[in-house]
């Protein structure tokens, strides 16, 4: 099995605010660790804009675990609230559409083993980004 060839852009693709679907399942990737080789990925629900009723300009994510149970956040209670992210349209930067989450572990996949190569930043960035041979 082969998988398809890209082209990976050298900064991440975070979802746009105005794209975002209620109900739809995107993924929340963020590192562990300062030289971005260790990711964390979790999925998430959008689940509305402005759930409650003093809510400015809020978007609402909810974890997919517990969504797919069908436990509910209610905004008039609070219900369930730990099981839900809020941010502003501006706080996306680490939330994807599937494809683009793909993205950020391939860069990251190419970090790790340049990083085992032992090559420089500049080196793993010319090689990752402009996609040249390694030196053998």
């Amino acid at each position: 099995m082969r998988f398809e060839q890209r082209e990976l852009k050298p900064y991440a693709e975070p979802v746009s605010p105005i794209d975002l679907v209620v109900e739809q399942v995107y993924f929340a990737v963020q590192f562990a660790d300062e030289g971005l080789l260790i990711p964390i990925v979790e999925p998430l629900i959008f689940i509305g804009r402005n759930l409650k009723r003093d809510d400015g300009d809020l978007l609402y994510f909810q974890k997919f675990e517990s969504y797919s149970n069908g436990v509910r956040f209610d905004p008039s209670t609070g219900k369930n609230a730990r099981e839900v992210h809020v941010r502003g349209p501006d706080d996306l930067k680490h939330i994807f559409e599937f494809e683009k989450a793909l993205n950020e572990l391939m860069s990251c996949s190419l970090r790790r083993r340049h990083r085992q190569r032992g090559e420089s930043f500049g080196e793993q960035f010319t090689r990752a980004f402009r996609m040249e041979p390694a030196s053998t």
